[in-house]
């Protein structure tokens, strides 16, 4: 079992059980070491080294990311809670299966503990994936990235930042209010100016932090 935490969250190594509260630069955050993983409050993550096998070429990714989905919607309807995104990624030369749940009020440690051990056990049965990687249960975080078309139709009025793979007029870098999108533009209102810019040529598109 491998246990991980993202960037910014305050890391403790307490005994199994024992909790711990921390302050950060976006609040508190609580750190739980339950079975062996950690839990933190702030990214809700939680994760598990599952498998030890190897071999999954990239051109399954997305292959991976549907079936998992599939065996996730019935979990997140159990549990309360909605999907988000769901991403197989390598990042290090090792692989992540990641579940990002949100749902009204925000998800807690409950709710990633509950989801990570339904769809650890889903996982294990189905047995799909082919090499060694670790599962991530969390929330989307406040700058969650807009990837999906329901991810900016629930979005539409907010404020966003996005970047591009190459400049326009100079830079790579945008800020405003989103406006719309279609199948091939995404409009962002900059200045009281509508910008539209081209899917294919955005690098990402996330929620402005508001701090």
């Amino acid at each position: 079992m491998q246990a991980r935490l993202q960037p910014g969250n305050i890391l403790h190594d307490p005994p199994k059980h024992e909790e711990k509260v921390g302050k950060g630069p976006r609040g508190f955050r609580v750190v739980r070491r339950i079975a062996g993983a950690l839990f933190a409050e702030q990214s809700v993550l939680s994760s598990l080294l599952l498998n030890s096998k190897k071999g999954v070429p990239m051109s399954k990714k997305s292959d991976i990311e549907k079936k998992a989905e599939a065996l996730l919607e019935p979990i997140a309807e159990k549990c309360g809670v909605s999907i988000y995104d769901v991403e197989y990624v390598k990042e290090a030369g090792e692989w992540y299966l990641r579940a990002y749940i949100d749902k009204e009020g925000g998800v807690n440690i409950n709710d990633c503990v509950d989801v990570n051990h339904a769809l650890s056990d889903a996982l294990d049965e189905d047995d799909f994936i082919e090499e060694a990687y670790t599962l991530e249960v969390s929330s989307p975080g406040l700058g969650r990235q807009l990837k999906k078309d329901r991810h900016l139709a629930n979005s539409i009025g907010q404020d966003v930042e996005l970047k591009l793979f190459k400049p326009k007029d100079g830079t790579k870098e945008f800020a405003g209010k989103l406006k719309g999108f279609d199948d091939q533009t995404v409009t962002v209102t900059i200045n009281d100016q509508d910008e539209t810019f081209i899917r294919k040529e955005i690098s990402v598109i996330k929620l402005a932090l508001d701090f």
